[in-house]
């Protein structure tokens, strides 16, 4: 089993229901669970059309937002991004223009640069992806689309078809680097530019 916690230090604060479950499985229930999280939100935030925005946000034009979608306190979101399918934007993450984040977790202090793709992921805080960068979360190559894991030189199947990158704390992703489905990367990781990671080939 995968502790998120011991990839993210504080996941288990903000989202406690979730703190024992397999990554993949927060991701496949991620718009229910952020669907119940609006719902203990304070007055700071906006909340219109099962989106919430706080009011210290600055959201740029043309900007969609394909709802349960939580952008916290001192959130930048670039223009033209899309976020969809269930979104978690932690306090003073970034979200830079033309990105598309679909049904993923991005902690506080994170940035995603512009032209990225992260899909069905959890991403720690101070995490950093340079422009290009993608987090893969379906392998359209494969007969067999079940993603598998590798944890302690363990292979794991998550008997799911969807599931991006587990991503801890204080990792830097470069420019143009292609994580692929199923990407575990400890804290404090390091993929240089054009790198590809396939931990299970």
């Amino acid at each position: 089993m995968i502790h998120i916690d011991n990839y993210i230090q504080q996941f288990s604060s903000i989202f406690p229901k979730q703190k024992n479950l397999e990554p993949w499985i927060v991701t496949t229930n991620l718009s229910e669970i952020l669907n119940e999280f609006i719902q203990q939100l304070d007055q700071n935030y906006e909340i219109k059309d099962g989106n919430a925005i706080h009011k210290s946000a600055v959201v740029e034009k043309g900007v969609t937002l394909k709802p349960p979608v939580i952008i916290s306190e001192n959130c930048f979101i670039g223009a033209h991004a899309y976020l969809r399918g269930g979104v978690f934007l932690g306090k003073s993450s970034s979200i830079g223009p033309s990105c598309e984040v679909k049904t993923s977790i991005i902690l506080q202090n994170s940035s995603i640069a512009h032209f990225n793709f992260v899909g069905d992921s959890i991403i720690g805080s101070h995490v950093n992806f340079e422009s290009g960068s993608l987090a893969a979360n379906h392998y359209n190559e494969r007969v067999i689309k079940n993603i598998l894991v590798l944890i302690d030189s363990e292979t794991v199947n998550t008997e799911t078809g969807k599931f991006g990158s587990l991503i801890g704390d204080h990792s830097k992703i470069g420019a143009n680097a292609v994580l692929s489905p199923g990407t575990i990367l400890k804290s404090g990781s390091i993929v240089k530019r054009l790198e590809l990671i396939e931990q299970i080939k």
